[in-house]
């Protein structure tokens, strides 16, 4: 079944002028509540966004993208920031142990954002977007916008950042298009890179 809802899965830019019932956002958003994260921190908000001028707005800071506020639905990811003393810079060093020294050396809110760990909306994003697709809800993924501007306007505390924002709603005609994707041979290796081409 899932892999039946990735088929189907593709951007929409244009929606239908039609609200999503309340049954269906809440069942997307609580795709995305049983989500996975490192260490079970949950360390996320999910920010619903019916109001059609806030929308505007939202599309302004997301650098004028104007298809956006034919949404009836945003929810915006945020990611409520995981502090130095909870292991972050500790855990990307041992990722990238070449770096240790510019990751101790980066600014603390500097670090915070590059390390907001953005990555974990991705998981729940994701559920979120196969849990609309089976009633028929179509998306679009945003990561182009103001971090900063959208996460102001939204009244988010200094300890949490809007990271993704993702547009709901029902596809106008002709808008569900899926692309073609790669055969799997072109995408995957066994045991070595090198060995496998």
């Amino acid at each position: 079944m899932i892999i039946e809802l990735l088929k189907k899965r593709c951007s929409v830019r244009k929606f239908e002028n039609k609200k999503i019932p309340d049954d269906i956002t809440n069942s997307i958003l609580e795709a995305g509540r049983l989500s996975p994260s490192g260490g079970n921190e949950q360390s996320w908000k999910f920010g619903v966004i019916q109001d059609k001028n806030l929308i505007s707005k939202i599309s302004n800071f997301a650098y004028k993208q104007n298809w956006l506020v034919t949404a009836p639905l945003l929810i915006v990811l945020c990611t409520v920031i995981v502090g130095d003393d909870i292991d972050g810079r500790r855990i990307q060093k041992a990722r990238f142990p070449r770096f240790e020294k510019e990751i101790d050396q980066m600014k603390k809110d500097f670090y915070s954002f590059i390390n907001c760990e953005e990555h974990q909306t991705k998981i729940l994003g994701s559920h979120m977007i196969l849990r609309a697709i089976e009633e028929g809800v179509y998306s679009t993924w945003v990561s182009y916008f103001d971090v900063e501007k959208v996460s102001d306007l939204l009244g988010l505390p200094n300890n949490v950042i809007a990271s993704e924002i993702i547009a709901f709603g029902y596809p106008k005609v002709n808008q569900v298009v899926t692309r073609k994707k790669k055969n799997l041979s072109d995408i995957i290796f066994y045991n070595n890179f090198g060995e496998s081409a």
